[in-house]
């Protein structure tokens, strides 16, 4: 089985393998930089341990979908569009100790 850990970073937690993307929130650091990610449980399929190491890598920086959020009250002539979109980083899971 591959080895996983469970990281809380900017006050989130993910359940991360080896080698993986995935996305958070946006992070202050530049691309190419490592982010320090604290380890809350690392495993290996069967067991579980606290603590140990990750080493997370800035791939890029990216906007998320446009969310268009539209309201109204009928018979009263009230309408408001409204809309974002996330700011969001890809980060990869480089080692896992």
């Amino acid at each position: 089985m591959s080895r996983y850990a469970v990281i809380a970073l900017q006050g989130k937690q993910y359940r991360v393998n080896e080698g993986e993307y995935f996305l958070v929130d946006r992070v202050a650091e530049d691309e190419g930089a490592t982010v320090a990610a604290r380890v809350l449980v690392t495993g290996d399929g069967g067991t579980l341990s606290e603590g140990g190491e990750v080493t997370v890598r800035v791939q890029e920086h990216l906007l998320g979908p446009k969310i268009r959020v539209f309201t109204y009250k009928p018979k009263r002539n009230s309408r408001r569009s409204r809309g974002h979109r996330s700011r969001l980083t890809r980060v990869l899971v480089e080692k896992i100790a």
